[in-house]
């Protein structure tokens, strides 16, 4: 995103920004960050000779876990495994997704029917990437990530394929337990082995 503006008293010039906590601006490629200062009524910005966000490391943690289990979910997807599927997923979980030709699913039965069928089980030539995941905290027990995915199959005669969809998972966590409530997919079908037909 990039904005143009002045933060009283310094002009800012145009840059991409990035996603940090309120409060905290990051100029890349200057080694310089902005942040809000705190006191009575002050607008005044301080600036600091920091390439770093300072984000606080328990964030940090929080985020990276949220990444760690989306891709574990999307592995249980690719390896056909609806067990471990089912333990990342609210049994009342909603989508929007190619498949459902823009219909609302709500729970499971939509999802295990594609496990059952046409699951990538017998694929050992099937590789995920998730790119550019952005992760909001929403509280102690709530996150939204957003990301980039991309699946590199090898079809039937040989020929290998990539597949790119834009994703946002919604996660809540339960009883110590982050499960997924909501996912929503445009682009291509989840797996290569699946095609939609309106």
């Amino acid at each position: 995103m990039t904005i143009f503006g002045t933060f009283s008293p310094y002009f800012i010039h145009s840059y991409d920004f990035h996603a940090l906590p309120a409060g905290h601006v990051t100029a890349p490629n200057q080694g310089r960050s902005i942040m809000a200062k705190k006191g009575e009524g002050s607008q005044v910005k301080e600036s600091t000779d920091s390439s770093t966000t300072l984000e606080d490391e328990d964030v940090k943690v929080r985020k990276q876990e949220i990444i760690k289990i989306t891709e574990q979910l999307i592995h249980a997807i690719n390896t056909g495994d609806y067990e471990t599927y089912t333990k990342y997923c609210d049994p009342h979980i909603t989508a929007f997704e190619p498949e459902a030709l823009g219909n609302l699913i709500e729970g499971m039965d939509f999802h295990k029917f594609y496990f059952d069928n046409a699951s990538g089980k017998n694929c050992k030539s099937l590789n995920t990437t998730i790119l550019n995941p952005t992760v909001h905290l929403l509280g102690e027990d709530g996150a939204c990530v957003a990301y980039i995915r991309l699946t590199q199959y090898i079809d039937k005669t040989g020929l290998a394929h990539t597949q790119q969809s834009e994703e946002t998972r919604v996660w809540h966590k339960r009883d110590g337990k982050w499960q997924s409530v909501h996912f929503h997919r445009s682009g291509s079908a989840s797996s290569p082995f699946t095609s939609v037909h309106k």
